[in-house]
């Protein structure tokens, strides 16, 4: 590229051949000739002009081209710059991709494309200076989150009103119908992408809702969620293997059906979805098979939850916990992809040792298998079904990972494991890129030989719950990537001991993600 000096030189060059025109036609205009000479005079004068205004052209002509070479130049780095900042901000390589010539466009649409990229350019600074959010490292920090409203009407009784999960046999006005809104299933998180050690890139993660209860005593306290940590963990990944910690979703059961009007506590939990917010250590390996095909492993510890409900400000050790040792897990899945959409089928197993007290000890386990499987007409089949003992903390067995014969609390009680299976399936019909529907089916159902051994049995619960079933249709539709709108109906479908009920629950919903 020429330096902005020799442009500048150009510029005085043409700018002198300007004024010594000019002194040439005053000289002339000045002088007096002799009919004589001014034949000769005005010949050589006119040759003379000619000679500088295609001087002053020639200039002209190539200050006018070094000025779009520099415009073109300038254009391509603003270009390039964006590409790398896109890349950064994304945690991807820039592509290597020839770039299109300027001088082979006009120039009424190079300077057009000029000023539409300088209006981006400032667009995106100022886009970056109001969306920085400021770390106490070095480090880049993300934010992200949902506004979510939900707007319901319950028909029937249920355990919770905003986001029910089973049918309950009494309410506490003695009203069948209800309608209510909330805030509550709204979501914030923060990401922080670390520094890269021993090969790997670190980052890490944490995410809360408002679903961890109501301040005691407050009067508006139904608006007023507190404040629950969902997940948060370390992550540490190389190119095949992973390595993260914290407090995660179940890895051995990591689907759920799609829906928005279930949040705080994943959709068709109780209904079949094993599910828990709880800390663990895990370790992942993915074997490439093919070039869109793949076989991934995990295993890992987990925190050896049994379900029991906790009472006050102190935590007491569950039954889980107090066997001395964690719960385990594996899974093993094949994933692809057909037609560009993702597919793949897993299997999982989960074990968990428990102390109950007075000498009662159970082996809790789980067996588990997930899918996801695209099919034509742009539908997508997925789903999940489990079979296991005592996996109450799991969600599995409706919540119940023991039934006793009298008091939970008295040593000469008889105690049971419940065994239970369950599992939910899911299909989707994506009839834009904007707009979905979906219907799934979920049912857990503890096994009758264990709900009927005893003749009254009891649980940590106020009633025992012998199967709950669950049915949804939604559709959601995003007319932008940072908007939605979608409306649910579910029914709800709940056996207790020595009742049957039913209930149904209509949503809408409307909510910004950021």
């Amino acid at each position: 590229m020429k330096s902005g000096t020799q442009l500048f030189s150009r510029f005085k060059t043409c700018l002198s051949l300007l004024l010594a025109m000019t002194a040439g036609c005053a000289l002339s205009a000045a002088q007096q000739p002799t009919p004589e000479s001014s034949d000769k005079a005005l010949a050589e004068s006119v040759q003379e002009l000619r000679a500088q205004v295609q001087e002053l052209r020639t200039a002209v002509a190539e200050i006018k081209s070094e000025a779009s070479q520099y415009r073109a130049e300038t254009q391509q780095l603003r270009k390039e710059l964006d590409t790398v900042r896109a890349a950064s901000l994304s945690g991807t390589s820039v592509p290597s991709q020839p770039a299109q010539s300027a001088s082979a466009l006009p120039v009424d649409q190079r300077l057009s494309a000029i000023e539409e990229n300088a209006q981006l350019l400032q667009s995106q600074v100022k886009t970056e200076y109001q969306t920085k959010v400021e770390s106490a490292s070095k480090y880049r920090v993300r934010l992200s989150g949902l506004v979510l409203l939900n707007l319901f009407s319950n028909h029937g009784n249920v355990d919770n009103s905003d986001f029910p999960t089973y049918a309950a046999p009494t309410d506490t006005y003695g009203s069948r119908n209800s309608f209510g809104a909330t805030l509550r299933q709204s979501e914030l998180g923060l990401e922080v992408f670390g520094p890269e050690v021993h090969g790997a890139k670190t980052s890490g993660s944490v995410q809360f809702d408002f679903g961890g209860g109501f301040p005691s005593g407050a009067l508006d306290s139904v608006n007023t969620g507190l404040v629950r940590l969902r997940t948060a963990d370390v992550r540490f990944d190389w190119e095949h293997t992973s390595i993260i910690a914290g407090q995660d979703s179940l890895f051995f059961s990591p689907l759920s059906p799609t829906s928005f009007a279930s949040l705080v506590i994943p959709s068709f939990g109780y209904s079949g979805n094993l599910w828990a917010w709880t800390p663990q250590l895990r370790v992942e390996h993915k074997f490439d098979i093919a070039d869109d095909q793949n076989v991934i492993v995990q295993a890992g510890i987990l925190d050896n939850v049994t379900g029991e409900p906790g009472y006050g400000t102190h935590r007491e050790p569950q039954a889980g916990e107090s066997s001395g040792q964690p719960a385990y897990a594996l899974r093993a899945a094949w994933n692809s992809t057909r037609g560009g959409r993702p597919m793949g089928i897993g299997a999982s197993g989960y074990y968990s040792r428990q102390n109950w007290g007075f000498g009662w000890t159970v082996d809790g386990w789980a067996l588990a298998s997930d899918w996801r499987i695209p099919l034509p007409s742009r539908l997508e089949l997925s789903g999940e079904f489990y079979r296991g003992r005592a996996v109450g903390g799991l969600g599995g067995g409706i919540g119940q990972s023991l039934l006793f014969s009298g008091n939970p609390l008295n040593p000469v009680s008889d105690f049971r494991p419940l065994d239970s299976a369950g599992g939910w399936s899911q299909l989707k019909f994506a009839a834009t890129s904007k707009l979905e529907f979906n219907g799934a089916f979920g049912l857990d159902s503890p096994f009758a030989s264990d709900v009927h051994a005893f003749a009254t049995p009891l649980s940590y619960y106020p009633s025992v719950l012998a199967a709950n079933r669950s049915e949804m249709i939604n559709f959601i539709y995003r007319p932008r990537s940072d908007l939605l709108f979608s409306g649910e109906y579910r029914h709800l479908r709940t056996t207790h001991i020595g009742s049957l009920d039913n209930a149904d629950q209509v949503n809408m919903m409307m909510g910004v993600l950021f």
